[in-house]
């Protein structure tokens, strides 16, 4: 008796406990250009943000647009500003630097560091997981994703996780800037439907990556880093 009391009541609590935190980390993306005087801010905060836990995944994606002034920032990407216009598309606004977007749904100031962590604890309460894992074969890399519901993309971010780069001309001439995990490639893996998938590339520029679950309507619905474990469940790849 003492024993189904004891079941019982184990039950019990799971059922009243709060619902689990976000099974992956929260991603965030920062828009940023070396000639951008307003991005240092931002910048080291992305650098607080990757250097306090595993439980959110900064990205500083350095767009081209800045690049006509006195300074051409060496780590821009065409694709980092592409990515940008699509979500400018998305929320209906302009595009513009320092801007973070937190899990592909919000997009605010990058050096809003109150309002970026506040949307990045609404995101752990209400996003969405779906179980992806990266790792390195040789020359080669495995990411593997589970199954759930809805429609994406795979990205494959090859990234370095830090920079130290003295700016010779433009806003920021003199300064010597810390950036944390830049963007040096945006690779597009494939679609997933839904089902459990697995898929193989070359490494990517950059030295690691992580994979990113984009749904159609800019939701990320899975993220790693090179190296995470897939848990292992009914239907789940291993």
């Amino acid at each position: 008796m003492k024993i189904v009391a004891l079941i019982s009541a184990a039950l019990l609590l799971a059922a009243n406990r709060p619902a689990a935190a976000l099974e992956r980390p929260v991603v965030v993306e920062l828009f940023t250009s070396q000639s951008c005087s307003s991005c240092p801010p931002a910048e080291a905060l992305i650098g607080r943000l990757a250097r306090e836990g595993a439980d959110v995944l900064p990205l500083a994606f350095h767009v081209t647009y800045w690049n006509h002034l006195d300074w051409r920032d060496p780590y821009s990407l065409p694709a980092a500003t592409a990515r940008q216009n699509d979500y400018a598309a998305r929320f209906g606004g302009p595009t513009y630097t320092p801007q973070a977007v937190i899990d592909g749904q919000a997009g605010l100031v990058g050096s809003d560091e109150a309002g970026l962590r506040a949307a990045i604890a609404q995101a752990r309460g209400t996003g969405q997981t779906v179980r992806v894992a990266l790792a390195r074969d040789g020359s080669r890399l495995s990411a593997k994703v589970g199954p759930g519901s809805g429609a994406g993309r795979i990205l494959l971010i090859g990234f370095d996780p830090s920079h130290t780069s003295r700016v010779l001309r433009g806003e920021n001439a003199g300064r010597t800037l810390e950036q944390a995990n830049v963007v040096r490639s945006i690779q597009d893996l494939g679609p997933w439907s839904g089902a459990a998938a697995s898929f193989e590339a070359a490494a990517p520029a950059g030295e690691t990556a992580a994979l990113l679950l984009q749904a159609e309507d800019g939701r990320i619905l899975g993220a790693a880093r090179l190296g995470d474990r897939l848990a292992t469940a009914e239907g789940s790849p291993r």
